[in-house]
């Protein structure tokens, strides 16, 4: 990991090395991509439909929706459609889904290695379930395809020649294609890595605390001077937000899991030192580097708000620290990975990610129940019909966008009227005022999606697909909207036993 020549070729190197137990690994990695029927992933339902409607504006059938040129947010959704065009929806997914989760397995593998300064093959079941984490489940996969190429970018630059800086650069345009959050990133850190190594001795301290100078700064302008939305409300207190809550997904069973790591990885790092302690100060010198990022990553994660929406008539840039605390738990493996190897600590790393992985089976599964009852009621619908989904996984979930899985559904058979992506102006498809397909404004979308929303004969002709029976989630009705219901009227019809629905 730290010899001479450049670090592509000593990365070429390496897994010519270690090829056979590479190709082993990824082939277990990408097993929850294959054990069920359907891969769940909250919004991945979502991107499968906009590609299939972005397929129908180009051969004109779509009215009332275009599709506009981005530069950002979009080289997931150019692969799947790229691949649908030879494997139809079903197929691409198949493809495009395990390429981004072994971009981004081995990219962080790399980044790992590159700040620890070797391999991190005690770390792969941690990475694994980190692939499979918060960011994958609720399917933000540019965002989560950009960290991947970032981290083979980062991994590239801490190489140490110019050469290796000039290399990582190359990188830059296909992160921002991915998402700008990557990128972002990327040259923050490259530009924060820079500094430091061209200053001289204690001056070095300055970085962080301009770092930290900045990032408090801008707090303070959010805070007391933005003249845009900007909501701080985050998934728990601050402390909890440290890189472990990527593990946290369906339920509480996710929390016991993530804390358990934590004081699994502090006993690791104890134990360490007490065995390293005869070498003082040398012997932490490998640990610098991971804990100062990862102490940057985590206040950055604090000081920065959970959701911003610069423009009324636009969509919320959203769960920003949700997604950002995945920076944070790569920086805090590094740490993990400056340990000596051990045995028994690859031991414990496999029973926590065995018991992930359990959890995940099941809850995913209980997800493709779901879906599977949404196919046995809109494959039957005819051409055209435009759907709206009113679904929710059990209370304690916190991955939202089930309803996205409605979407995927639809494919080839009916319209996903609340489909966010055309009303947000965020991504390639928009909506002309007075779509059939789509809503055009954001404001429209944020009225018509609330429960007490009271139908009007120009909504229609709408169907509803939702959850009639509350003692079991997985069984869905199909049932016409009507001038004067509501979403939450009918939910109530639902407890009452009194709905006359399709099953």
């Amino acid at each position: 990991m730290n010899g001479k020549g450049p670090a592509v070729l000593r990365g070429l190197l390496f897994a010519r090395c270690h090829v056979l137990r590479m190709v082993a690994i990824s082939c277990a990695v990408l097993v929850p991509c294959f054990w069920h029927a359907q891969i769940e992933a909250g919004d991945l339902g979502s991107h499968i439909y906009n590609a299939w409607i972005a397929q129908l504006i180009r051969q004109g059938k779509a009215p009332g929706l275009y599709l506009v040129s981005l530069w950002h947010n979009v080289l997931f959704d150019w692969l799947l459609a790229g691949a649908a065009r030879v494997l139809g929806f079903g197929g691409a997914q198949r493809v495009v889904v395990p390429l981004t989760v072994l971009i981004f397995f081995w990219g962080a593998f790399a980044l790992l290695g590159a700040l620890s300064g070797r391999a991190a093959w005690l770390l792969t079941p941690c990475l694994a379930m980190l692939a499979y984490g918060y960011c994958f489940n609720m399917g933000f996969f540019n965002y989560y395809f950009s960290i991947g190429l970032a981290c083979f970018s980062l991994a590239i630059f801490l190489g140490g020649t110019r050469g290796d800086k000039i290399a990582a650069l190359f990188f830059l345009p296909m992160i921002y294609l991915a998402h700008p959050v990557g990128f972002s990133f990327v040259v923050g850190t490259m530009v924060y890595l820079a500094a430091k190594e061209r200053l001289p001795g204690w001056w070095k301290l300055a970085v962080p605390m301009m770092a930290l100078g900045g990032i408090s700064a801008l707090h303070w302008v959010l805070v007391r001077r933005a003249s845009f939305d900007v909501d701080w409300e985050k998934a728990g207190p601050f402390y909890v937000l440290n890189g472990s809550d990527q593990l946290v997904l369906y339920g509480d069973q996710y929390s016991s899991l993530a804390r358990l790591l934590v004081l699994f990885g502090v006993i690791c790092v104890l134990v360490d030192g007490l065995l390293r302690r005869r070498d003082g100060w040398q012997g932490w010198r490998p640990f610098a580097l991971p804990l100062e990022l990862y102490a940057l990553a985590f206040a950055v994660t604090a000081l920065l708000p959970e959701n911003v929406r610069t423009v009324p008539e636009n969509g919320w840039m959203g769960l920003l620290v949700s997604r950002l605390t995945i920076v944070s738990a790569l920086f805090g493996l590094s740490v993990l990975g400056c340990l000596k190897p051990r045995r028994w600590q690859l031991a414990g790393f496999l029973i926590l990610a065995g018991a992930f992985f359990v959890f995940l089976y099941d809850d995913t599964a209980y997800l493709n129940q779901i879906e599977r009852s949404a196919e046995e009621l809109l494959w039957h619908v005819p051409y055209g019909t435009r759907m709206v989904a009113d679904l929710s996984t059990l209370p304690d979930s916190r991955i939202e966008f089930v309803g996205h899985l409605a979407e995927r559904v639809c494919v080839g058979h009916c319209f996903a009227y609340f489909n966010y992506e055309a009303p947000s102006r965020q991504f390639r498809v928009r909506a002309v005022p007075g779509s059939p397909m789509a809503l055009d404004s954001y404001a429209k979308f944020e009225e018509l999606v609330k429960p007490t929303y009271v139908f009007q004969e120009r909504d229609l002709p709408l169907v509803l697909l939702y959850q009639c029976d509350e003692k079991d989630l997985t069984q869905l009705c199909l049932r016409p909207l009507a001038a004067g219901q509501t979403m939450d009227g009918i939910g109530a019809q639902r407890e009452n036993g009194s709905a006359e629905d399709s099953k």
